[in-house]
């Protein structure tokens, strides 16, 4: 009778510990529905304080502890450069960060050179008008684990099917959610400085190129053709047009874009402006304004 007794005390055990485990994972997000929807994302213009880092997103753990002990009442943010399909693990570039602030608001002068003392850098990102969203619910530490094992196969579905011209992924995390976002404009203005260091060492392209609008096929993407109608280089070392034109033969080999992208006519002695939007390049031929 004692075994019969014990026995079922185990099964209750067992019976209430998967429970409790099973309302945890519900609870965490494990079924929250992903709503992906194009629109309004869900920041202004922000200033953020970021460390630069490369290597696998799984450990960028460690980053997130360090910005959020030093603001724990800041929103954190992440900005993940590269697809982790298209680029080795241990290659891929990110920032992490916290939100110092937001729209007109300024920056809590203390606070910022807190975050400049433990080595982190002061950067501003743009407001675009539209991007691709969703949010995942921020109840219980496990909610960072299982939101992008939720969030991020949805995402990148949504793009892939739409065609969209969309990066870099942006999340946003706050006590009670995480905001995902990507933009569809002002890409590379989300670009910190080590970013945009980091395309100008990894693409070099001929001047001849540019000189004669060369169409460049990308050897690693399903890219068909990459038009550059007349654009002429400005007369320094490192052009604005230069610039361009590494930023975006650096997207499409890394499978960012579909289709084609041209970018802007300029007269003899002008350069394209870093500001340049990119926009539905999937769907049409769209000229970077």
């Amino acid at each position: 009778m004692s075994d019969l007794i014990l026995l079922l005390l185990i099964v209750v055990l067992l019976v209430c510990l998967i429970v409790t485990v099973g309302g945890f994972l519900l609870y965490s997000g494990l079924l929250s529905d992903v709503v992906i929807k194009t629109g309004p994302p869900p920041i202004r213009n922000v200033t953020i304080a970021y460390k630069f880092k490369e290597g696998s997103y799984k450990d960028c753990g460690a980053a997130y502890t360090e910005t959020c002990s030093i603001g724990p009442k800041l929103s954190s943010i992440g900005v993940f450069y590269d697809d982790p399909k298209q680029r080795p693990a241990e290659k891929c570039r990110y920032v992490v960060g916290s939100v110092l602030s937001e729209g007109e608001e300024k920056p809590d002068e203390e606070l910022q050179k807190l975050y400049e003392k433990f080595g982190f850098k002061v950067f501003s990102l743009p407001e675009v008008s539209h991007a691709v969203t969703t949010s995942f619910p921020c109840t219980t530490p496990l909610s960072h684990v299982l939101g992008p094992y939720r969030v991020y196969p949805r995402l990148a579905s949504y793009i892939e099917e739409r065609k969209l011209c969309a990066f870099p992924t942006i999340e946003i995390c706050s006590s009670e959610v995480i905001n995902y976002m990507v933009p569809l404009s002002r890409q590379t203005d989300f670009f910190v400085p080590e970013m945009k260091d980091e395309v100008k060492a990894d693409v070099k392209e001929e001047d001849s190129d540019e000189d004669r609008g060369t169409d460049i096929t990308g050897n690693t993407t399903s890219l068909t053709a990459l038009s550059f109608n007349d654009v002429t280089p400005a007369p320094h070392h490192l052009s604005e047009n230069r610039f361009c034109l590494h930023v975006y033969i650096y997207l499409f080999r890394l499978g960012h874009c579909q289709g084609r992208v041209l970018l802007p006519k300029t007269k003899k002695g002008q350069s394209c402006d870093r500001n340049s939007k990119i926009v539905d390049c999937g769907v049409t031929d769209t000229v970077l304004n």
